[in-house]
């Protein structure tokens, strides 16, 4: 078992958690669609995950859809006084596993309200606003939606408010309106549009936490980062996730996975530390992606 118990932690609202957490979007079936081909893996997992000192879980009703959270509850509930968990409102799955968004104050109602009940809470730790304009980020207003969230934060439902798959300018528009913990974002070693808004972000102590970043469905695939982890004895993905630690301070990671093996390894990249030459060389693979 991996233990986190000396690893870096950041603030995340009123709450600090660990760095390096869990992303339970794995949990379900294909497609995030459907229940666990393994059910009882999945409560092992989260369970090694809780007990190897992860603090930090991300989550969201519509993985499953409701299955994710049914599984986290069943494996954790009652919480650990210090375990955050954080889910993500703004989007609803159709009979056939579509996305779709939900933005309507009935919808976004109706979402916190399916995250209590599933998970068993009184109130959400944090919620991110998900907003679904587009695959990714894409400009317009998120004024209506966020207002929304804001009313059941005051409620006692909503104890801080993240955003997510948002624009520098959505970021904003967010923070005027209500204080932003967190932007959940694409970002990794070769997606990397988001550096000027890390840094931004950095300097006014909102966290900043990275969806896919192992590269998403299509794991990252580059010679350079090949070679950094031979010469290390490590994995390619726990290169990567120590490259993401190293970035900013402010970055809390949330690799996914179904196997406890697969989590163990992910976890051990928060003892990876990667020398300035190392570091050149991951870079480069950002600067590649986005010439071509």
């Amino acid at each position: 078992m991996i233990d986190l118990s000396k690893a870096a932690t950041y603030k995340l609202g009123s709450h600090t958690v660990k760095r390096l957490g869990y992303g339970a979007m794995q949990l379900v079936g294909p497609h995030v669609f459907g229940p666990p081909k393994d059910r009882d893996g999945a409560l092992a997992v989260l369970r090694e995950a809780v007990a190897s000192g992860v603090n930090h879980i991300d989550t969201s009703d519509f993985y499953g859809p409701h299955i994710t959270n049914q599984v986290i509850r069943e494996a954790l509930h009652p919480y650990s006084d210090d375990l955050v968990i954080v889910t993500k409102i703004g989007a609803k799955r159709g009979a056939d596993g579509s996305w779709n968004p939900a933005f309507s104050a009935k919808d976004l109602t109706d979402a916190v309200h399916d995250n209590l009940r599933n998970l068993g809470l009184e109130a959400l730790d944090v919620v991110n606003l998900r907003i679904m304009f587009d695959m990714g980020p894409a400009e317009g207003s998120i004024a209506a939606p966020l207002t929304v969230l804001a009313e059941l934060q005051r409620q006692g439902l909503v104890r801080h408010i993240g955003l997510s798959n948002v624009t520098p300018k959505q970021v904003a528009e967010g923070r005027a309106l209500a204080e932003i913990v967190c932007v959940q974002n694409l970002y990794n070693l070769a997606h990397r549009n988001d550096d000027a808004m890390i840094d931004d972000l950095a300097e006014a102590g909102i966290a900043y936490v990275p969806f896919f970043p192992l590269g998403g469905f299509t794991p990252l695939q580059s010679t350079a980062l090949s070679g950094v982890a031979s010469s290390l004895g490590v994995t390619p993905m726990q290169v990567a996730l120590a490259w993401l630690l190293q970035r900013a301070p402010n970055i809390l990671l949330i690799p996914g996975t179904s196997s406890v093996e697969h989590l163990r390894e992910n976890l051990a990249a928060g003892d990876l530390h990667l020398s300035k030459e190392a570091l050149a060389g991951l870079d480069r693979i950002g600067l590649e992606a986005s010439a071509a």
